[in-house]
Parts: C-alpha cells; sequence; structure tokens
C-alpha cells in the first residue's frame, strides 16, 4: 500500500479566527490566506487532514451535527476555490465533561496522538514524513508523539505560546502564519 504524506492542521487559530466555541457559521472566518495553503499543499502532493479539540460538545455548548455543518461548509469552500482537505478528525471529550457521554479520558485529546494516529490509519500517511502545524504547545506535542515534525504558527494563541516554550517541548519552527508554515514545508525547510 502506498504511503502518503500528510499535513495535518489544526483548525481555531492555525485556518480559521479562534472565536471560542465556534456556534454558528456566521462566525466561522478563514484567515485570508487559508485557502491558499490548503492548495499549494494539495498542488505539492499532501494530504490535508484537520485535528480539532472540540470540547465545546462536552460542554454541551455545541453538537456533532453543527461540527459537521461547519467542517462541510469548510469544505465547501475549498472545493470552490480548487482545494481539498482530505478528512476532519476532531476530539468531543473531556475528562470533567458535565455531558456524560463525552466524560472519558480518551486518546484523542491532545496533546495525545490518537486522532493522527486513526487518520494515519484510515488515509495511508507516512507520519514520519508528515508535519503538524498548529498554534498551540499541544499541538505540537500531539505531533511529536504521533512521530510527525511539527511546526507552530503565531496566529490564534501561537505568540504567546512561543514566547513559553515548556522545557519538555524541544524547540520546532516558529512561523508567523500558516502560509508561512506551508511555504517552508513546500521548501522542504
Amino acid at each position: 500500500m502506498t504511503q502518503h504524506r500528510a499535513v495535518f492542521l489544526d483548525r481555531d487559530g492555525t485556518m480559521i479566527e479562534d472565536v471560542g466555541y465556534l456556534d454558528r457559521l456566521e462566525r466561522l472566518k478563514l484567515f485570508p490566506y487559508t485557502i491558499d495553503a490548503v492548495r499549494l499543499l494539495n498542488a505539492a502532493g499532501f494530504k490535508i487532514i484537520v485535528v480539532t479539540s472540540q470540547n465545546g460538545i462536552a460542554n454541551g455548548v455545541l453538537t456533532e451535527e453543527f461540527l459537521g455543518v461547519a467542517h462541510a461548509h469548510l469544505s465547501e469552500l475549498f472545493a470552490a476555490a480548487g482545494g481539498k482537505v482530505d478528512g476532519y478528525y476532531y476530539c468531543p471529550h473531556s475528562p470533567h465533561a458535565p455531558v456524560e457521554r463525552y466524560r472519558t479520558d480518551c486518546d484523542c485529546r491532545k496533546p495525545k496522538p490518537g486522532m493522527i494516529l486513526v487518520a494515519a490509519r484510515d488515509h495511508a500517511i507516512d507520519l514520519p514524513s508528515s508535519i503538524v502545524i498548529g498554534d498551540r504547545w499541544r499541538d505540537i506535542e500531539m505531533g511529536l508523539a504521533a512521530g510527525t515534525k511539527a511546526m507552530l504558527v503565531e496566529t490564534g494563541y501561537g505568540r504567546t505560546e512561543a514566547a513559553r516554550r515548556p522545557s519538555a517541548i524541544p524547540p520546532v519552527p516558529v512561523f508567523g502564519t500558516l502560509i508561512e508554515a506551508v511555504s517552508a514545508v513546500i521548501r522542504g525547510v
């Protein structure tokens, strides 16, 4: 079976503005370069996988149904511009969730690598040749735990996060935006 390279993208703060709990489509705002970033990665032969923590579901603020609508809307925006996201993976869990069916200490909650490992099986992804891009250290930890490379972007929480890297996390490249990180990926940095 052919193994594919992938870029695993955090959603909120990396691809779209972080508005807290995204509970209405009108609050979904792509960064102006996100569509181009996805198209560039598509053209370079990378699978694009979105990996996102959605504990708003565990807190009863969002539903999995709405999350599906939001991701379908994103896919439509990308498709209209000639881009494609190959998969969306999310963690709806929290160990202290008020919604009982989501109350668990799962393997998919960042920084654990569960979402990436499932996506790798589903899409025949070669993890050592793949990359995680996110705006939080937990995104970076998730990628490193799964065996990928990782990059931090300074959008969303990234600028604050970049200023205080935990000592247990090795240095990773830091870029201002997703499009800058994607340019580095394509250049092989």
